[in-house]
């Protein structure tokens, strides 16, 4: 079971990383691709705004110092 764990938190780790925010972000953004493909729309251009977006987000929450603190990990 410990083996189960550990690998676990890792997968959650290689995933998440130090910000669940982008996470869920590229998640939702997957999502959408999905629908729209699943709807027969061109999805191409979800992705790429996305995550510029998000890279934007994230690089203003890691200037800011915001989500870094000892209690966030």
């Amino acid at each position: 079971m410990m083996r189960l764990e550990r690998f676990l938190t890792g997968v959650w780790d290689f995933i998440v990383g130090d910000d669940w925010r982008t996470a869920l972000g590229v998640a939702l953004a997957l999502g959408v691709t999905a629908l729209l493909v699943a709807a027969n729309i061109a999805a191409w251009w979800v992705m790429p705004p996305s995550v510029c977006l998000l890279l934007a987000l994230s690089l203003r929450r890691a200037a800011a110092g915001v989500g870094h603190g000892p209690d966030e990990r």
